[in-house]
């Protein structure tokens, strides 16, 4: 069974007064959470159906609205792992 997880990414503006960059180079949506982009996920949804509905109705929402090509669906396998090696902390 296949779920489809809804985010919507805030982008933070850079502190250097460079303009805001919502893709990369390929088109891709870029999230930074380290420059202050904050990432919300609306929801989880049946099928990607559902979760193109609810961006439309989000599109229309104070902050939403501001970014509205910042919603990113992404399906998941249930019950399938998807870290499966452990991680390192770093200290600054």
């Amino acid at each position: 069974m296949d779920v489809f997880l809804l985010h919507h990414i805030h982008h933070a503006r850079p502190l250097d007064g460079t303009p805001t960059r919502h893709v990369d180079d390929d088109g891709e949506l870029t999230c930074d959470e380290q420059e202050g982009d904050v990432v919300k996920l609306l929801g989880v949804y049946s099928t990607e159906q559902r979760a193109q509905e609810r961006i439309r109705e989000a599109q229309t929402l104070p902050g939403f609205r501001d970014e509205p090509d910042c919603f990113q669906i992404v399906g998941y396998e249930v019950d399938e792992d998807q870290w499966t090696s452990g991680y390192l902390t770093y200290h600054y």
